[in-house]
């Protein structure tokens, strides 16, 4: 089995997928029109509110495409930022700019707009003692990218990948009911055969069903799809080391609901799947394009 990339070596393998997507045929339009050797200076400029995610992403898509561009990043990943801040200049061929643009503004737009999504989440529970975590429903290919841009909007990631954590969902417990097994035999089995010092977590759809997970041992239990009262229900049957995450049917609307009952997480798969792009431009300074 090959080793997997670390992660920067998979974020140097992003990169290069996408400029292939959009490079790899060569720009027609400014081969033909762009003096190749034109200096000049851009600036990225923030077009609306949110949390800059992916900042240092798009300096590597400018120096990948061309490593004598100059990137000046003005603003960090994390940061809150407004309509007309500028995150950072570029400077260099304009040529190479214009190759570079589209591929870095995309990741920039739309790890920003995970971040900022995330953080509206994360504003709904404040003062709760509650975490909000993503889910692996993530964009295939970019999912270091947009768990960074989780964590950048004050979120925690759930798992990683499949080798991440033991978690026995309802498909699990589906082919396992099928062979005969109770929910309590198959987490007593998860117990039994996980790697040392790993929880295992089960997801769980009624009072019943998390009854049996905690009687069984899980460590971690996901209430799957349950009304506040339920999972009010399961918060006073827990003991205090079995943690409770909240999943599914969960939005802005009604987080703080779900938040107040007393749940340790809330997984919201809408963080990656869903979120807007934030609106961010590449604009060129006129003033800086002189050709010698």
């Amino acid at each position: 089995m090959n080793k997997a990339p670390s992660p920067e070596e998979q974020v140097e393998n992003i990169i290069d997928l996408a400029l292939a997507e959009d490079l790899g045929h060569g720009d027609i339009t400014s081969d033909i029109l762009i003096p190749p050797d034109l200096p000049g200076k851009a600036s990225v400029i923030i077009k609306e509110r949110g949390i800059l995610a992916g900042i240092e992403v798009a300096k590597k898509v400018f120096q990948r495409v061309d490593p004598s561009l100059k990137v000046d990043i003005l603003i960090e990943d994390g940061t809150k930022v407004k309509p007309k801040d500028v995150a950072a200049t570029i400077s260099g061929r304009i040529i190479s700019i214009l190759k570079a643009e589209r591929t870095a503004l995309n990741f920039l737009q739309r790890l920003s707009g995970i971040a900022t999504q995330t953080a509206e989440y994360v504003a709904r529970t404040k003062g709760l003692a509650v975490y909000i975590t993503d889910t692996r429903k993530t964009t295939p290919g970019l999912r270091s990218l947009e768990k960074f841009a989780v964590r950048m909007g004050g979120g925690r990631n759930h798992r990683l990948h499949l080798g991440d954590g033991i978690l026995i969902k309802d498909n699990h417990l589906a082919a396992l009911h099928g062979l005969g097994m109770s929910l309590k035999e198959i987490v007593a089995k998860a117990k039994q055969n996980a790697p040392k010092d790993s929880k295992v977590e089960v997801e769980v759809t009624s009072i019943q069903e998390a009854r049996d997970a905690i009687e069984a041992g899980a460590d971690i239990i996901m209430l799957d799809n349950m009304s506040p009262e339920e999972m009010r229900h399961a918060v006073g049957l827990k003991p205090s080391q079995v943690r409770l995450e909240a999943s599914g049917g969960i939005n802005l609307n009604n987080i703080r609901q779900a938040a107040l009952t007393g749940v340790d997480f809330i997984s919201i798969g809408a963080l990656t799947h869903s979120s807007k792009a934030l609106d961010i431009s590449l604009e060129l300074d006129p003033q800086t394009l002189k050709l010698a």
